[in-house]
């Protein structure tokens, strides 16, 4: 069957009260962007429900693009005919046709806008059901409680609208209607579903990924870009932001104690990252850390390092155990990618027993061996930005080294 539409239903959107119009702007946006590259598709984003014009281009290519858009809840592939019971029978029948291949229930449910239609809502429930019955005897069976199949018929001014299935969107908020936030993008599994999960409230992320070549290889910086490419689908494009980190990891190795190397490396990152938003105008930080997963990512721990920064260092995963980020990961295509090989610049140094109760006053004292204004400089004169959309690929430009890792 040749759709002419999607209805895109918004879900949590509804309840935005005076900022739903702010909301259903960025998701129409949004959408577009998802969209851009079927050029026939028109979208317009109303205050009860979003429509997507085909206009002849393929329907299942533009839901599978739709599926990834934060915002939407449910929407339905929409047939649109002439304003007559007859083109409506003939269209529901079709979709009885293609849909039901053995025995199913059925329901009708119609809304009418255009009041001065012949037929009212129960008219055309009964007479549309009554028609679907005769043609599919032994098919059909009526179950208006808990039916298979509903058949939802919209009378509009323009004409009749006919769906019959329903598909989950991605849920969440639109991206970008909750400011910008700071991506602490490692490369491990933890950091990606984190990204993820602030992205479905509404956050525009943008990743800081710290390298520390020549302990970091060039691959292990491909892979943090391919998690980006990964997210970006669900923002259509995101700012890649790498910081080199090696100046820094030498000096904490050589200024700092043992047991303090951790987290004074992570007040130097987390210094960096705060740097870095103020810059680019973000409202907060994110990171990957989960409470207890690892010896740096007790509240001690983290009380000591975030005494940097007076922003907020928001944590998306940190009440999740290690398996319930992993079925994210899986369900968004990062794990496999995330337990490739690598060596990245929080696994290089990391002592053998850092401190899970670090003291903020012994970090500090630590620190005033360092020049920390010079070494944050010199790392940020060599900040590189790139912009990374969905499709492209980082880690084939590495085929050979990451084989030999394999």
């Amino acid at each position: 069957m040749q759709y002419t539409e999607i209805m895109v239903r918004y879900g949590e959107l509804s309840t935005k009260g005076h900022n739903k119009k702010n909301f259903i702007d960025r998701l129409g946006a949004n959408v577009r962007q998802a969209l851009h590259k079927f050029d026939q598709v028109k979208v317009h984003a109303q205050a009860d429900r979003l429509h997507v014009d085909l206009n002849g281009e393929n329907y299942d290519d533009v839901m599978n693009n739709l599926k990834n858009v934060f915002g939407i809840q449910t929407f339905s592939p929409t047939i649109k005919v002439e304003k007559t019971f007859e083109a409506t029978c003939q269209a529901a029948e079709a979709m009885v046709a293609e849909q039901v291949k053995d025995h199913a229930t059925f329901k009708i449910e119609t809304k009418r806008a255009d009041h001065d239609f012949a037929m009212d809502t129960f008219e055309m429930n009964a007479k549309l059901g009554g028609y679907l019955l005769d043609k599919f005897p032994d098919k059909l069976k009526v179950n208006v409680h808990n039916p298979d199949m509903t058949i939802r018929v919209e009378i509009r001014l323009n004409g009749i609208y006919l769906s019959s299935e329903t598909i989950k969107g991605a849920g969440g908020l639109p991206v970008g209607t909750a400011g910008k936030g700071m991506m602490m993008l490692s490369g491990g599994i933890d950091s990606p579903v984190a990204a993820y999960l602030g992205m479905k409230r509404g956050v525009s992320m943008e990743m800081i990924h710290f390298f520390s070549p020549p302990y970091t290889s060039p691959q292990a910086l491909a892979k943090a870009k391919q998690l980006t490419e990964k997210l970006a689908k669900y923002a259509g494009s995101i700012k890649f932001i790498e910081v080199p980190f090696t100046e820094i990891q030498e000096t904490v190795k050589e200024k700092v104690p043992e047991g303090y190397l951790m987290t004074v490396q992570r007040r130097m990152m987390l210094r960096l990252a705060t740097a870095i938003m103020e810059k680019r105008h973000g409202l907060a930080i994110f990171n990957g850390e989960s409470l207890g997963q690892v010896a740096s990512q007790t509240m001690e721990s983290m009380l000591a390092i975030e005494d940097v920064t007076n922003y907020p260092v928001l944590r998306p995963v940190l009440s999740y155990d290690k398996t319930e980020i992993i079925k994210i990961a899986e369900d968004i295509d990062t794990y496999d990618l995330s337990i490739l090989p690598y060596e990245d610049c929080c696994t290089v140094f990391t002592p053998p027993s850092p401190k899970t109760k670090p003291n903020v006053e012994k970090a500090r004292l630590y620190e005033k061996h360092m020049d920390i204004e010079g070494l944050m400089q010199r790392s940020m004169d060599g900040m590189k930005i790139t912009t990374i959309h969905p499709g492209e690929d980082y880690l084939n430009q590495n085929e050979d080294v990451f084989a030999e890792l394999l």
